[in-house]
């Protein structure tokens, strides 16, 4: 996806987050993300922008800890998200093309790393911070938006070794957008998962023991343990699309 349009993506999401997590308050618990509640969210995701933001703007070359969450509550906190995220955006768009940085996973340059990260990250928090208020219905993911999710999660965050989806025995789950004709072809076994995207035109070459197939939004934050299986079609076998839930929990960095 272009990146000035994953800069307009993580521009509104930030929005969509600050107003959700005013209107639920700050002690209203997340359900997707156990222990949390709403300042919890604020917290994670305003140390997260911040701690991206050093990296594009002062050109860090190795990891660096994000820094610690302010003693703030409520709207303040709002407020401190809502400043942390303006910075990052800023940083983002005015940032040269030839940015060097650390960067954790695959990307053409790390100025597009960034800004596809840090879209993703805050549409995926985002929902934690709407689902208080409408469980079941969050604000839609962008079809094309989401189906970039979609690739990231899977071609970049678990091909890693430290990814813990592993199968003794090789399995394939296939992931089929419905909105956007793409189509992951997710295998599994003992080594680092392999995904290869496709159209769906373009036909199934290789079987799949599992199927997961809807609109790329709801596919999305099913992959990322966010909604249930039950939220899209599920063909074949479940203990593929349960071993995926069981397993698939990101660890940064």
């Amino acid at each position: 996806m272009d990146r000035a349009e994953l800069l307009g993506h993580l521009t509104r999401e930030g929005g969509l987050l600050a107003d959700a997590a005013l209107e639920a308050g700050p002690d209203t618990r997340v359900a997707a993300c156990p222990g949390w509640r709403i300042r919890d969210v604020l917290r994670h995701i305003g140390q997260v922008h911040r701690w991206a933001t050093a990296f594009v703007a002062e050109g860090h070359t190795s990891p660096r800890a994000p820094g610690g969450a302010p003693d703030l509550d409520g709207d303040a906190l709002v407020e401190w998200f809502r400043e942390g995220h303006a910075l990052l955006v800023t940083a983002l768009a005015t940032a040269p093309d030839d940015l060097e940085c650390w960067t954790f996973l695959p990307a053409p340059t790390p100025l597009a790393f960034w800004t596809r990260r840090q879209a993703h990250e805050t549409a995926v928090h985002r929902v934690d911070a709407e689902s208080p208020l409408a469980p079941t219905v969050p604000t839609p993911l962008d079809p094309g938006f989401a189906a970039d999710g979609i690739d990231e999660l899977l071609r970049c965050f678990h091909v890693r070794a430290r990814s813990r989806v592993r199968s003794e025995a090789a399995r394939v789950l296939r992931v089929r957008a419905t909105d956007t004709d793409d189509v992951w072809t997710v295998r599994i076994s003992r080594e680092p998962v392999r995904t290869t995207r496709t159209r769906a035109a373009e036909g199934d070459t290789v079987p799949a023991d599992c199927e997961l197939s809807g609109p790329a939004g709801t596919l999305q934050l099913t992959l990322w343990n966010r909604l249930p299986l039950d939220a899209v079609a599920l063909t074949g076998d479940r203990a593929v699309a349960r071993l995926w839930r069981e397993t698939s929990a990101v660890v940064m960095s």
